[in-house]
Order: C-alpha cells, then structure tokens, then sequence
C-alpha cells in the first residue's frame, strides 16, 4: 500500500524566513546591539486578511511575541525589527494566521456604504465582536460595541462606526481573532559579543615602536614595552583594537631583505610571517620584542586604555621552525626533495613553508587548538587569521567550533582577499569577521553595489571589517589621490559599517608604492620603520585629528554601529555617493531615534557640485517634511527636505556626515 504524500507546506504558507544561512548549514549570526530585520513571504490563498507574529525565544528559552508588518504587498513580505541583547542561541519561528477581524472589516467598509448585504455584513460582525467578547472575559468595550452593531434601531453607518472606534481596535488587537494557524519551522542565529561585530582597529608593528639607529646607522628593535608608549595614542584616536602582526621568532633561512629583496643585511628584521627559528615556533616571542612578562604587561597597558589586543594566527613556517624537523610529514615534499614554500604569483615567499593540512590532519588540529589556548590564557580573545583560504574549510569548521565551544568571547578576522565562495564559507562556518574588497572598490557606483551587498545580501553570514590600507595593500586611489583620498576613504570606512581597520602610517599620508606594486616602498614587513607621529601631528601633516573624529562620531551614534540599517541615496553627480543610517527610538539608550546622513565626493581631484535626492521614509522623517542637519565635521548646520544642493572641495572637506535633528518626541 502507498504511502500518503504529506505537503511541506502548512495551510498558509510561510516561506523565504531570514535570518538565516544559505542552505541553513549553519545559524544565522548576529552580535549583541545588533538590530535584526526578521523576514518571512507570507501569503494565502484567496483575499482574506492575515496576520503574522514573530515567536522569539532568546537563550533562556523565554518567548516574547513581535507582530510583523507587510512591507511589500506585492512580494508578501512581512518584517519586524528586534535587538537581540544577550549573548547565545536564539529560537525563532513566524506563525501566521487568518485574521478574521480584519477581514470582515475591509469587507464591511467596502459593502455597508455601497448598500451590498448590509445585513448580513452587519450580522458577522456582531457575532465576532460576541467572540472576541467572551475570549477578552466579557470586556465591557467590547460587549459594548457587539451590542451596539447589533442594533437595529441604529442606521447602518452608525453601526459600522462601532467597528472602526480606536478603543475596539485596540482591544481586539490584543487577542485576535485568528484562524488557520500556522507555523514555520525554528531557526537559530547565534548571537555573539559586539566586539565580533563592531570596532576600530589599528596595525602596528611592535618592533618598529620605539626602534633606533646607533651613532654606526645599526638597528636597534622597539620592545613591548616601547610598544606600550604607543597605546594611549592609539587609545586618543578612539580606537578599540589594537593589532599586532606575527610576535614569534622570524627564521634566517631566505630571509627577505628591504623591499623584498633576497640579500638581506645582518640588522634586518625578516618578515614576521616567516615564523620559527631556534628559538621557537607559534607559541614563543621574538627575543627582541621581551619575554612572556613583558607582553602581558603590554595586553595590560592595552586594557588599561581601553584597547583589546588582537594576535596575529599565521598557519605557516619558515624553514627553521621546530616544526620542520619534529613534523616534517605537515609540509609538501617535492620530486627534488626540497619542500614547497608559498607562492602568490607573481609573489614569491621563498621564507616560508605552508602547511599541507591533509597529510596529518588530526595531529595539526590538535597542535593549533593548543596554541590558540595558548594565547588565550595570556589574555589575547581576539585573532587575524593569515589567508585563511589556503587552508580546508573543514579544519576551520573544527577549529572555530572547538575554541567558541570553551571561549565563546573569542573572535577570528578572516584576512582572505579571494573569490567571492571562499570568502562567504569562511564567515558562513564561523568566522565573525572578514576582510572585504573595499579597498578596491573606491568609484561611486562602484561602492553602491558593493556596500549595499555587504549590508543586506550578506549580512546574516559575512561581518565586513573595512580595512582603509594594510601592510600589503597600498591601492592606487591612495597612491596618487592625495591626503583628500585618505581622508574620503576613512570617511567612508568609519561609517558604512561597523568595524572598518587602519595601518599605521595611513594617518601620515604614506602614499609611494615600490614600483609595480600595491604596497608601500622601503615596507614595514621587511625592515623597522620609524615614525614621529607627535612632530607630524604639531605640522598640521597628519590625519590622526580627523580619524579621532570619526571615531568620536561613531561612539555618539549608535546608528553606525549597525550593519543591516545602510540605505542607498541618490545624486546627480557620478562622483557624490549618498548614504543613511537610521536607528529608531526604541532601539537607543535615549529614546529618541539617530540618523546620519554620509555624502561624499569619492574624487579626490576635484570640487563638486550637485543635488542629492533622499527618501527622507528610509531615516524616520515624513515625506516632504523639512528638517534641520549638523555637519558633525564642521558644525555647519543646514535646513533639508528631499531635495538638496551640496557643494564638496577634495581640497577643503569632501565628505559631509550629517546629523539629522529630529523635533521633540521622535
């Protein structure tokens, strides 16, 4: 006998829910603050009216309601925004259900004025509002209005009026009458520390920190404890984290020279991403950077200033790691019998020996979760993963898994600048954050699409981190766009999102590339760099004011703290990128809701001129009301509507950051 077919779908069906996970392998993320749209396609068959709840349990397992909205008619998508305050798993489910009140009453005004079944329309009514009566324990508003409705010493527009009073509604509202009831199935978005998903991070190299030249031109290494003298700087400037490259020992074997040269002199550093020598592997310190004592004394100073110290996790070896010799089956073998160093073509790194993760897979596992632990215990919860990509996802999956299983505070950057699948699977299997393609995103249309993708077509996955510049990254918009193109690109970096990241030197206009390269001449990786930040910021040549600005501005409003709230504007001009991000009252500490407005002119050679088009809706104003904006740059302030004239100097302020001035009580 043949088994019946069960439908998948319910009675009404719910269907497209988000947040969630493309093919649902994994929860949906969020962080704690985090404004989450919930979303379902709803509809049913025929005209009647529905209704549709989110069910929402948080990680204790107590449920609260939250009644959606038709934002779409055409599409039936419903939507309820909710901040998610604590820490864990969240349940969620969408229950629909015929709402029976609503649609007697859109049939009612429809056929009582129009003289059609009057009667009858009349007759319905009363014996839903004798229901919604009993099911309320006999309200007299209610009992009042079935009474009244019900009357026919009444003309039928009396009648009706009963049905459409505040107090009715307001009253049914609260149990409504409801048929059908159906119920998708749970969800989970896992919701994590805001760290995971907002801060201002700075690079710096901790051996160029208080490094110096002897009377004979030799080096001498910054320490940790020059390092720390750095901190309360950084701190000044409003950042969170603080970065270091790799602090382990660095191999001599092909150690790279200045600008990648191979012939390196004898007070040259190497690269910190050739890790291992003599002295140790990933879990030791360079010798010239200190002891154990004194990088905890650094973790402190950092703590103390308000900054959280992220660590370097760079999967890799030179030739004279320990590893070489004790494991040397977690390397690849040539025909030769050489083992393979990395390549990026054109870029070669002759200093360092990848990982081949499939020959031992368990006994590496085993071997970088005890290192992680490692620096765990020394106070490090957050880690740049180097190239993430050119290791197996599944070792990832079990790594993330295993260290926010013991330590769900601790966060990893993917550092992955690669194909778009690779780069979404890291954040989908547990990355809380990834570097994007930002940096190469720098035209007006350009940006639009990409930070729009960021913000709501990947957003339950992907954390974007907007690195403005890194070590290995100086993009040709810096290079030969001036001090107005670092100060654009910042601008937008601090506000599009809610973590976005600087390399020292950014805010010194480093700008000269070695000649057929991305990066910066006489680079930091392959040599000490010494910077005097205080003389450059006396000079009036840094940018350090302006980063302390937009850092500022960000810790004021909690509207660019959130990723899922960017709104695409418009402008005449194809330079004048447009932007909001809104935050509605009940999701602030105040009460009353913040909106920024970003325009900025992305060419930094000229002055522009133009109007800017905005759907005030998208930032909590009404349609074609006036209101007023702060420039929180300048402190100019300007009457707005709709429709506005801008005029931005590259040479003078490019971008304008707008604070919306809402009236009392909004």
């Amino acid at each position: 006998m043949a088994i019946a077919y069960e439908p998948k779908l319910g009675r009404i069906p719910i269907r497209n829910l988000s947040p969630q996970q493309p093919e649902n392998s994994w929860p949906a993320k969020a962080f704690v603050g985090e404004v989450v749209p919930f979303r379902a396609t709803v509809f049913k068959d025929g005209h009647d009216l529905l209704g549709v709840d989110l069910l929402l349990s948080d990680p204790t397992g107590a449920q609260t309601k939250h009644r959606m909205t038709q934002i779409d008619e055409g599409t039936a998508i419903w939507q309820t925004d909710v901040m998610l305050d604590s820490p864990g798993e969240w349940v969620y489910s969408v229950q629909a259900w015929q709402d029976e009140w609503a649609t007697w009453l859109h049939n009612a005004e429809i056929k009582v004025p129009a003289g059609v079944d009057v009667q009858l329309m009349l007759s319905m009514g009363s014996l839903l509002l004798a229901r919604a009566t009993k099911a309320a324990g006999d309200n007299k508003i209610l009992k009042d209005a079935a009474k009244t409705i019900s009357s026919k010493s009444l003309a039928p527009p009396a009648r009706l009026a009963v049905a459409l009073d505040p107090r009715v509604t307001e009253e049914i509202e609260k149990q409504p009458l409801a048929s059908l009831q159906t119920l998708s199935l749970p969800l989970t978005v896992r919701v994590e520390r805001t760290r995971a998903g907002v801060g201002s991070w700075y690079e710096f190299f901790p051996r160029s920190e208080g490094a110096k030249k002897d009377k004979n031109g030799a080096w001498a290494s910054g320490n940790f404890r020059t390092a720390a003298r750095r901190l309360p700087a950084v701190a000044q400037m409003g950042f969170d984290v603080i970065y270091l490259p790799p602090i382990h020992p660095i191999g001599t074997s092909f150690r790279k020279g200045a600008n990648n040269t191979m012939n390196p002199g004898p007070d040259e550093p190497g690269s910190p991403w050739a890790i291992g020598s003599k002295e140790g592997g990933h879990d030791a310190i360079h010798p010239d950077l200190g002891s154990v004592e004194d990088f905890s004394a650094f973790v402190d100073t950092a703590k103390n200033s308000g900054l959280e110290v992220a660590l370097d996790l760079a999967l890799q070896c030179s030739p004279d790691h320990p590893w070489v010799t004790e494991h040397p089956e977690w390397f690849t073998h040539l025909p030769d019998g050489s083992i393979a160093y990395a390549e990026n073509p054109p870029k070669k790194y002759q200093d360092i020996y990848p990982i081949n993760f499939d020959n031992d897979p368990i006994g590496i596992r085993e071997e970088v979760l005890r290192i992680v632990k490692y620096w765990i215990g020394l106070g490090i919860s957050i880690f740049r993963v180097d190239n993430p990509h050119t290791k197996p996802l599944q070792f990832w999956e079990w790594l993330l898994h295993e260290v926010n299983r013991e330590f769900p505070d601790v966060v990893f950057l993917a550092e992955a600048f690669t194909r778009p699948p690779m780069m979404h699977a890291l954040g989908q299997l547990g990355f809380q954050q990834s570097y994007t393609y930002f940096t190469w995103r720098n035209s007006k249309e350009e940006l639009a699409e990409y930070l729009v993708e960021l913000s709501h077509q990947t957003s339950d996955f992907l954390r974007p981190n907007l690195f403005v510049n890194t070590p290995d990254i100086l993009s040709e918009y810096l290079q030969f766009g001036g001090p107005a193109a670092y100060k654009i690109r910042a601008a937008i970096a601090a506000t599009a999102a809610p973590s976005w990241g600087v390399y020292a030197g950014y805010e010194l206009f480093e700008d000269v590339a070695r000649q057929g390269s991305e990066e910066n001449i006489d680079n930091e990786k392959y040599e000490y760099k010494a910077r005097d930040f205080r003389a450059a910021e006396e000079a009036g040549k840094s940018l350090a004011p302006y980063i302390g600005q937009l850092n500022r501005i960000r810790a004021e409003h909690a509207s660019l703290r959130q990723l899922r709230n960017f709104e695409l504007h418009w402008s005449d001009d194809e330079s004048i990128i447009v932007y909001s991000k809104y935050l509605d009252g009940k999701h602030t500490r105040s009460g009353r809701s913040d909106a920024i407005i970003v325009v900025a002119n992305v060419d930094p050679h000229s002055v522009r001129e133009t109007t800017v088009h905005l759907d005030p809706a998208k930032f909590g104003i009404d349609p074609g009301e006036k209101f007023d904006v702060t420039d929180l740059i300048t402190k100019q302030k300007f009457a707005w509507g709709p429709d506005n004239y801008v005029r931005l100097d590259a040479f003078g302020e490019p971008v304008h950051i707008l604070r919306v001035e809402f009236p009392r009580g909004k």
